[in-house]
């Protein structure tokens, strides 16, 4: 899992509340499992004009011009700035990885669904939760400024504006420091290498049938 430190980028709103994983990544494309591929059909159903088919190449697909992530101001965002309880619905890890592989490194929003909050810890896509107050200033910043971007900063936990109006956020200690580490579950397992090694050995001491 990469770490992430800090993120300074161009910022997309999705200015709908509640939107669920169904949305980020419609049920026909959840039979892979390898963490990779499910960027063209991130939020499928609202960015293209036809029905997504897994598999299919979705370069000659026709776009909806109206969808924020198909207009020209929004090109490389790499921030989802969303409303609350973003990433309802069911419990479907191809939500943050659709986010990543799209090349979206942080979703700010008012509040967030629990799963997918946790899905997003343990694969690396920060979630970063401010008042609804300052979430609608900046919906009012972003549609007034094309290419509007923010600072993100974990370390610091800040969210900064071009303005130099820093927002600080609270984050779970444990997911702080799995993030900035890259560490998934087998890399948080992994950090106990040694001591699974050597509960292993005693265990095959004292209990030798068990490993025949």
């Amino acid at each position: 899992m990469q770490p992430f430190t800090q993120c300074t980028g161009i910022v997309v709103p999705i200015d709908r509340p509640n939107v669920d994983t169904d949305a980020i990544i419609p049920k026909q494309f959840l039979k892979s499992i390898k963490r990779s591929g499910f960027g063209p059909n991130l939020f499928d159903t609202w960015r293209y004009l036809d029905e997504g088919v897994a598999g299919a190449d979705c370069s000659s697909r026709p776009l909806n011009p109206e969808f924020v992530l198909n207009q020209p101001r929004y090109r490389g965002a790499s921030i989802l700035l969303g409303r609350d309880n973003f990433g309802c619905g069911s419990s479907r890890e191809h939500a943050p990885w659709a986010l990543l592989d799209f090349g979206i490194r942080v979703v700010v929003a008012p509040s967030f669904a629990d799963i997918f909050y946790n899905n997003s810890a343990k694969n690396g896509l920060l979630l970063v939760t401010l008042d609804a107050a300052v979430i609608d200033g900046l919906f009012r910043a972003v549609l007034a400024s094309p290419g509007y971007q923010l600072a993100i900063d974990l370390a610091t936990q800040t969210v900064t504006t071009p303005t130099g109006e820093a927002h600080q956020f609270a984050i779970d200690a444990a997911i702080k420091h799995r993030l900035l580490n890259g560490l998934d579950d087998i890399g948080l397992t992994l950090q106990d290498a040694e001591l699974i090694r050597a509960f292993e050995s005693e265990r095959q001491r004292v209990a030798p049938w068990l490993f025949c």
